[in-house]
């Protein structure tokens, strides 16, 4: 039986250059989570700025770039929250191919996040 997660996620058109396994993943899983997800995970990093007292909106564009890739790179709970908001909307199969590559995953998913957060925030 499919998991029902698969059928609400957007479809997310990419080319068909794929060559490793981390890629493949990226392109058939983490695109599609992350723009699924992604209300909630420019919610989840507001939230974190105002918690940090961050006056986030009144930052210049280059500051708020260089917040963002700070923010998410440095502040663990951050980093762990919007993690744990993309991990948890894989599929057991899923799950297990990102345990494969989860040093890679983890990267791609960090990389993808920090240029999204700045291309709706910024």
């Amino acid at each position: 039986m499919s998991d029902p997660r698969l059928s609400i996620r957007p479809e997310v058109t990419t080319e068909d250059i794929e060559s490793t396994e981390a890629e493949r993943f990226q392109n058939a899983t983490l695109r599609p989570v992350l723009k699924m997800q992604n209300d909630l995970l420019a919610a989840i990093f507001r939230h974190f700025m105002d918690k940090r007292k961050v006056k986030f909106d009144n930052l210049s564009p280059q500051q708020q770039e260089k917040q963002i890739e700070h923010s998410v790179s440095k502040d663990k709970r951050l980093r762990f929250q919007l993690l744990g908001a993309v991990i948890g909307q894989f599929t057991t199969e899923e799950y297990a191919a990102y345990l494969e590559i989860e040093r890679e995953a983890v990267r791609r998913i960090s990389t993808m996040l920090t240029e999204r957060l700045k291309d709706q925030l910024c």
